[in-house]
């Protein structure tokens, strides 16, 4: 049973992540959600907004500092350059930059008086080399040293750690850090949501009277994980002792290659599935501003007419999980899961289901035409 004085802190709030975290937060009996973004944003119901420049510590410490009600952080925000994604992975400002972030948000709060409870940041696959390595063993476990490579993931951890040892709050607090498998959920603008891409690339393809088809490379066994189940890992992990200085990997409970799942893709855009067309999204799709407006308007859609405004770096992001440019065949991308489960966070999904019900989504909030659209 949740009990009351808990305000979560919900940084990064228009991410794929963040987004879903801070409608879950504000669900829950017993909690406020505040959601820090630094562009304004219309919060869901139950939940505040912050608005808030991370990288700028002076505005930080003035918004964070004298706030005494901030029991819990979950910090799902990330830096990555403009045009960068991927190849800016590696980039040593990118990786300053991102530390300094998370300080920017952790060290007002963590101070004499101060109410700091609990941080949950997020990590990745790449914690294991995946954007690196051809190969990694199967399945990859949290108990790994760690993979030697330079990662802001590695700098983040290593400040929480060092924070926390010498914590200034008078009850001292904890961290968790997750490790989602591909993520996905609803987020506009995301630079890491292939949702909104691929129905962008989708309903060019309707437009032009051709087949949904399979744009990337050869096939991978890989793992999936939806937003709203990131959610509730982080709603467990805020309040339960087996979380407390954890690292958990986290998926959705089964696997999935994009070939196998993509007719489920292509019946959720109410699309027939053709031969596939290997081909870049990223060189692609953001170039198709005028036939994307001319979509919203033929549907009415409510998404923005500013196509890089919907799908964000999500094309280029596509590509990357989707293989494109490599060849077969790929060894899979499996993290165990194991740990979680035996710690207490049982909940799972579908993979498929999971696609369905995010283009669901965005079909029913206006933002992609509807199956029937499609069929008629």
């Amino acid at each position: 049973m949740t009990t009351p004085g808990k305000t979560a802190l919900i940084v990064g709030a228009t991410g794929v992540v963040g987004q879903a975290c801070l409608r879950h937060f504000a669900s829950l009996p017993g909690w406020r959600a505040i959601g820090v973004a630094r562009r304004p944003i219309t919060p869901p119901p139950g939940a505040e907004a912050l608005q808030l420049d991370l990288q700028d510590s002076a505005a930080c410490a003035a918004a964070l500092a004298s706030r005494d009600d901030i029991t819990h952080v979950v910090y799902a925000a990330v830096y990555e350059q403009p045009g960068g994604l991927v190849g800016g992975w590696r980039d040593q400002d990118q990786m300053r930059t991102n530390l300094q972030m998370l300080r920017n948000v952790v060290e007002p709060l963590d101070r004499p008086g101060g109410a700091l409870r609990h941080v949950t940041i997020m990590q990745g696959g790449k914690a294991y080399g995946v954007h690196i390595h051809p190969e990694i063993a199967v399945p990859a476990r949290e108990r790994w040293p760690r993979d030697a490579h330079e990662n802001f993931y590695w700098l983040q951890e290593d400040f929480l750690r060092e924070r926390q040892a010498k914590a200034s709050t008078s009850t001292g607090w904890h961290f968790t850090i997750m490790r989602p498998r591909i993520v996905f959920g609803d987020a506009m603008g995301s630079h890491m949501n292939p949702i909104p891409a691929i129905g962008v690339y989708a309903w060019l393809r309707h437009e032009q009277g051709l087949p949904l088809s399979y744009p990337g490379g050869p096939a991978r066994v890989n793992q999936a994980i939806d937003a709203d189940l990131i959610a509730q890992a982080c709603a467990w992990a805020a309040e339960a002792p087996n979380a407390r200085n954890e690292t958990f990997n986290l998926e959705n409970g089964d696997v999935f290659v994009w070939q196998n799942v993509w007719p489920a893709i292509a019946d959720a855009l109410g699309m027939p599935v053709g031969e596939p067309e290997p081909q870049s999204l990223g060189a692609t799709v953001p170039g198709q501003q005028k036939a994307w407006e001319r979509i919203v308007d033929k549907y009415q859609l409510a998404a923005p007419r500013e196509l890089a405004a919907f799908i964000g770096q999500g094309a280029t992001y596509a590509d990357f999980q989707m293989n494109h440019g490599k060849t077969g065949p790929l060894p899979p991308v499996i993290m165990s899961s194991v740990k979680i489960r035996q710690a207490g966070f049982a909940a799972c999904m579908d993979t498929e289901d999971m696609f369905r019900k995010w283009f669901g989504q965005l079909q029913q909030r206006r933002l992609l035409p509807t199956p029937a659209e499609a069929r008629a």
